[in-house]
């Protein structure tokens, strides 16, 4: 059930009836949870079995958990003044490898279901190659394979929920029924953002009453993300797919110009989708987190992932990084430096105290590609990021140095946004490992955009991309207009376009939603024969 279809329209005006009139106020979160799973069987039915699977397995190893740090406590109490504090030391600690073992055996089982049908058959055949060049005849089995809906969204999120039961930051959900609403609440569950618990359940248990002002606010919003979709990014994949359609055939400034389009078309398609997914749970009273940030005001890489994709961004940091910057393998590295002779010197120092965080940085990043597709190109979107990120910790001293013997001054507004262009660059280098069909093509993507800039044959390439002139003008405005909004929400420190409307007359407020409205119509890409490109974090 596409966000841009009439079903998905009323469904959500269904559901908004049912959940506003339903008359037992304590119990309007069923509501909820009856409409989730609705549009999963809509829209996968197929594999609700790994919904199920993960929501009841989750909710199971949590109640362990749990019920292991009360048994612990309680046994603590009644024991008290028996057990002396080295007693009482061991007892604890052999109840954590209890619930060490069992967050273990519900991480392996649950990401284990998301790597098997996600990354099998990648693995499977670079096997079977690398078997291949030592001239070994293997030749792994190739399985039919395809991904539930929204499958790393919702396995992320409960995994995240477990590690917080763990880490004994939440509580267990005793109730399978709210915990079901948590993994699948259908606004969310196709593409995020990736929820936290405690903030995010209370708002989902609460009941909520119909409020004119949310309601407005998340129509607005929902309206400003399908204009993303359908006016920007549904344009600029067409001349995209176009060229992926046949890729070699292209030169360095088609090339590059689609690499441009890339990163217009992924923003506004993400973002938009996570415009609509926040703007239909503002109506029901429930505020999703906020995913995006201006990304492409960065000024640098490591700023740009705080902005892009934030609740990924926040799980990787929460649940994988900290425990790796942590671990006794990478904060012994930075140990071992400190105490040696290079260590007493300023940069082994700086070493001594960036590396733990900085490979922890490549790790995650690492991760982050491999989590984009099961492919050797993801393998390079992920080094590119991490590498950068990296290398800036590494050598920030040796950038300051640099800065001061030129005497640039940080603050100038020049140089900020010299920063920005300079990230915008390393951004728009890592989305070739995107837009390219494999690890192969997108290395000869970077050399081509250095060494064939045939203006005439580029200008025609363009031309050729299943655009017409009207459709380029329609993107740039739409870019302009995109940007321009961005840039006053930057310099009124992220207000909402929302909250300023609100600060004027009705006439004004009512135009400015009429000739929205107007522009969807107009110049958005639907109608018969038509099929919508999905979101591209559905895949996910």
């Amino acid at each position: 059930m596409s966000y841009i279809s009439l079903k998905f329209l009323v469904f959500v005006l269904v559901a908004m009836a049912a959940y506003f009139l339903f008359p037992f106020k304590k119990q309007k979160w069923t509501v909820l949870l009856a409409a989730s799973y609705v549009f999963y069987l809509f829209a996968g039915y197929k594999y609700v079995a790994y919904l199920l699977f993960t929501t009841v397995s989750t909710w199971f190893f949590a109640l362990r958990m749990d019920r292991l740090s009360a048994a612990s406590g309680e046994y603590l109490k009644q024991h008290k003044s028996e057990l002396s504090r080295e007693e009482k030391k061991k007892y604890k600690d052999r109840v954590k490898k209890k619930k060490r073992r069992v967050l273990t055996l519900a991480l392996a089982l649950n990401f284990g279901i998301l790597a098997f049908l996600k990354y099998y058959n990648f693995f499977a055949g670079s096997l079977s190659d690398i078997m291949g060049s030592f001239g070994i005849p293997f030749s792994a089995p190739s399985l039919h394979l395809l991904l539930p809906l929204g499958i790393s969204f919702y396995t992320f999120q409960s995994m995240g929920y477990l590690v917080d039961v763990y880490r004994g930051d939440t509580a267990a959900q005793r109730n399978l029924f709210k915990f079901a609403l948590f993994v699948s609440f259908f606004p969310q569950i196709i593409q995020g953002p990736i929820g936290i618990y405690n903030p995010l359940a209370q708002q989902l248990y609460e009941p909520h009453r119909f409020d004119f002002t949310r309601f407005k606010h998340g129509t607005e919003l929902i309206l400003w993300g399908l204009a993303k979709k359908m006016i920007i990014a549904d344009h600029a994949v067409i001349a995209i797919n176009t060229v992926t359609a046949d890729y070699d055939s292209y030169g360095g400034m088609a090339l590059t110009f689609t690499i441009l389009l890339y990163a217009l078309q992924l923003y506004a398609d993400f973002s938009g989708g996570i415009d609509v997914s926040r703007g239909v749970a503002q109506i029901f009273g429930i505020d999703l987190m906020e995913n995006f940030r201006r990304p492409y005001f960065s000024k640098n890489i490591s700023e740009y992932w705080r902005r892009w994709h934030i609740s990924l961004g926040n799980w990787f940091k929460n649940y994988l990084f900290y425990p790796l910057a942590m671990s006794p393998l990478l904060f012994g590295m930075g140990k071992k430096i400190r105490t040696s002779k290079f260590g007493g010197t300023k940069a082994g120092a700086h070493i001594a105290k960036a590396l733990p965080t900085a490979l922890a940085s490549f790790l995650v990043f690492f991760t982050v590609g491999i989590w984009h597709g099961a492919d050797w190109k993801y393998v390079g979107f992920g080094v590119w990021n991490g590498g950068v990120i990296m290398l800036s910790a590494l050598l920030a001293p040796v950038f300051v140095r640099w800065q001061e013997k030129l005497r640039i001054d940080p603050k100038a507004a020049w140089y900020t946004k010299f920063q920005i262009f300079r990230t915008f660059l390393v951004i728009l280098a890592g989305y070739v490992f995107d837009v390219a069909p494999s690890f192969g093509q997108a290395m000869r993507t970077f050399i081509l955009a250095f060494t064939d800039w045939n203006i005439a044959a580029g200008m025609e390439q363009i031309a050729g991309m299943g655009l017409c002139i009207p459709e380029y003008v329609l993107l740039l405005v739409s870019t302009v207009f995109l940007f321009r909004v961005s840039q006053i929400q930057e310099r009124n420190g992220g207000t909402t376009i929302r909250a300023m409307l609100d600060e004027k007359s009705f006439i004004v407020r009512w135009l400015v939603l009429y000739f929205g409205i107007l522009a969807l119509v107009i110049f958005g890409v639907y109608g018969p024969g038509y099929n919508p490109a999905d979101f591209v974090y559905m895949q996910f």
